[in-house]
């Protein structure tokens, strides 16, 4: 299997290019619009065959860049099942596995951060976490349908779960981090480490953050795959 992480200085978000080795044929999560060339390029330079183009879930902090590559490739957009974007052409739902040769791609629902949220573990061993899990920390729960009770629910249930050296690779990171694994974000990540399920939603509900910067863009235009209204 090929396993690329990119990165987004803009916006500090991790995209990530997966392709069967065999077929050449790739999948890109949680593409960003603005690298969208740089994307094009890699997978030329490769020559790989981009299928998918797969998001973890709706974006508030930047817009997709699935729609112009499926304009460009002809690729299919994929979202989580739930999500409120009519232009994609498949939901994905928990459970379900994408297969790409020897790529398999397993949904799992990681509901929190917003209403429609998926984690892919792929080939058992990489864990795309998206904004659910992060690395010492975790994604917010105070917008787009977020709910902290549900965050923690399937963080530990479903993502702690899974054996400590999954490697888990975020879909944002603020301080140069590139990855983690299972293991040391039960023992070392402080959102969820000695606390229980009420604490967590204590701590969730008093962050106070700001809004991201592209939020009243990036949901709109995230809907429509990243395309122009």
């Amino acid at each position: 299997m090929f396993f690329r992480q990119l990165f987004d200085p803009e916006t500090s978000t991790y995209t990530y290019l997966m392709a069967d080795e065999t077929s050449k044929t790739a999948v890109l999560v949680d593409s960003v619009l603005e690298q969208v060339d740089r994307d094009r390029k890699l997978i030329a330079e490769l020559g790989l065959t981009l299928a998918y183009c797969l998001e973890t879930h709706l974006h508030a902090d930047h817009i997709t860049g699935a729609g112009k590559l499926r304009e460009l490739t002809g690729c299919q957009n994929i979202v989580p099942f739930g999500a409120n974007a009519a232009c994609a052409e498949r939901k994905i739902q928990d459970g379900e596995v994408l297969q790409i040769g020897s790529v398999a791609i397993a949904a799992i629902a990681t509901l929190g951060h917003t209403d429609s949220h998926m984690a892919y573990l792929v080939n058992n061993i990489h864990l795309l976490t998206g904004d659910s899990l992060l690395i010492r920390g975790c994604g917010r729960t105070d917008f787009q349908g977020g709910d902290a009770g549900a965050l923690y629910d399937c963080i530990t249930q479903n993502l702690f779960t899974l054996p400590d050296s999954t490697l888990v690779y975020p879909g944002h990171d603020y301080r140069g981090q590139m990855v983690s694994t299972i293991g040391e974000e039960k023992k070392f990540n402080p959102r969820f480490a000695g606390r229980d399920r009420s604490e967590f939603i204590e701590l969730m509900g008093n962050l106070n953050l700001p809004n991201p910067k592209k939020i009243m863009e990036a949901v709109p235009a995230n809907q429509r795959c990243g395309q122009a209204a």
